[in-house]
């Protein structure tokens, strides 16, 4: 049997991948994280960052960093369009437990180019892009991956394998675990633009759910565009409803102007609920949307997945240290996976339900209800303890 070649394999050089290589080279552990892409995406994906998860990137001077780059946003709303009539949740009222009561709009690139800067910077850890995970086998005391680098094979062995590469990714797959859950039917568009719909709607946040007559949207601003999520008609195939007349047509719903918007990135995307039934076999372990996927509304699939590194660091630190691989991973597992089940999947899909309600009437009832929440300090500091995942993080930590 070969030497290892690191402690911890990572495939997927996500921003989980590489906040768990980080949390490990910084401790001294080997790591290696291999990246199927050349290079870190900037494209659309996820760009909300939630209180606790700052509080965790800021000993390493990355939430400071991600705020000078990014729009700290101190409430979010929930608004009928285009009366305005709206429940505005502040999370000042969080003060008291978060050194970040507000939620930050920053587009998860550039947390992950923060972290390859610092990862690359330890001596314990190599990042290789345009590399990805073919295979692997594992035994009592490691798994043996073999790796794909164009045309080229490599063989690797380390005493652990982390799949932190998505949903499509296969680290999942050669496990042999179920991605059980649902994929909803619609298809859900993305479009970014710079035209400055503050200036339009009055009283509107950063981070905006919008009802309108027959539907809904949501508005996310992030430096120097807005990003808008159009729920789309179920009468049109996603190609007709990615035209350059549709997409015009929907910002024109939004705010009625003589000028075109100007598009600056578009794309469609689905949206899923599902998770796997264990977050570990043997000394392989998945994190991130490897383990559990859901409707981005309340924007918690990224941080739940900075939380899903932070936990399994820990438990891979203790490990090497000499803990049972077996039992450290089981509680890895039972920390994390109910709260995502619980606490994640299922906020997502009441969030997805509420807003894809069509009828006024039980619209009115549901912003009252809002309204009345938000109006009472000790039931808005409860709600948004729980939509800011205070509350899941404090359930996991307490599970031993």
């Amino acid at each position: 049997m070969k030497a290892d070649d690191c402690d911890v394999l990572i495939a997927g050089g996500g921003p989980v991948g590489l906040c768990l290589g980080y949390l490990l080279a910084r401790n001294g552990i080997s790591v290696r994280v291999l990246e199927a892409e050349e290079a870190i995406a900037k494209d659309l994906r996820a760009s909300t960052f939630h209180p606790p998860t700052l509080d965790m990137l800021a000993e390493f001077g990355i939430a400071g960093e991600l705020m000078s780059r990014g729009l700290v946003c101190p409430s979010w709303q929930i608004r009928i369009h285009p009366s305005g009539e709206r429940a505005v949740f502040e999370l000042r009222i969080l003060a008291d437990v978060t050194a970040h009561p507000f939620r930050l709009q920053c587009e998860q690139w550039k947390l992950s180019e923060a972290l390859e800067l610092r990862l690359k910077g330890e001596k314990t850890a190599r990042l290789d892009f345009g590399a990805r995970l073919e295979s692997f086998e594992q035994d009592g005391s490691g798994v043996t991956a073999r790796v794909a680098r164009g045309d080229k094979r490599e063989t690797l062995r380390a005493k652990f394998l982390v799949g932190a590469d998505g949903a499509r990714g296969g680290t999942r797959k050669m496990l042999g675990l179920d991605f059980d859950g649902q994929t909803y039917p619609e298809t859900t568009l993305l479009a970014t633009t710079n035209f400055p719909f503050e200036e339009h709607l009055e009283g509107l946040s950063n981070v905006s759910y919008c009802w309108k007559e027959g539907g809904n949207f949501s508005l996310l601003k992030v430096p120097g565009r807005w990003r808008v999520s159009i729920y789309p008609r179920e009468d049109l195939s996603v190609e007709e409803q990615l035209s350059e007349a549709s997409v015009e047509a929907s910002l024109q719903e939004i705010v009625p102007r003589k000028e075109r918007y100007t598009v600056m990135e578009k794309r469609d995307y689905r949206v899923h609920q599902r998770i796997v039934p264990r977050y570990f076999r043997g000394r392989v372990a998945l994190a991130g949307d490897a383990a559990h996927l859901n409707s981005p509304a309340g924007g918690m699939g990224l941080n739940g997945g900075i939380h899903d590194a932070f936990e399994l660091a820990a438990a891979l630190r203790e490990i090497l240290g000499g803990a049972d691989p077996e039992t450290r991973l089981d509680l890895y597992d039972r920390r994390r996976r109910p709260v995502a089940k619980e606490q994640i999947l299922e906020q997502a899909d009441r969030n997805r339900a509420r807003m894809r309600e069509k009828d006024p009437a039980k619209r009115r009832e549901l912003l009252a209800n809002l309204q009345a929440i938000a109006a009472d300090p000790a039931r808005a500091r409860a709600y948004l303890l729980k939509s800011s995942m205070i509350e899941g993080l404090r359930i996991a930590a307490g599970v031993s």
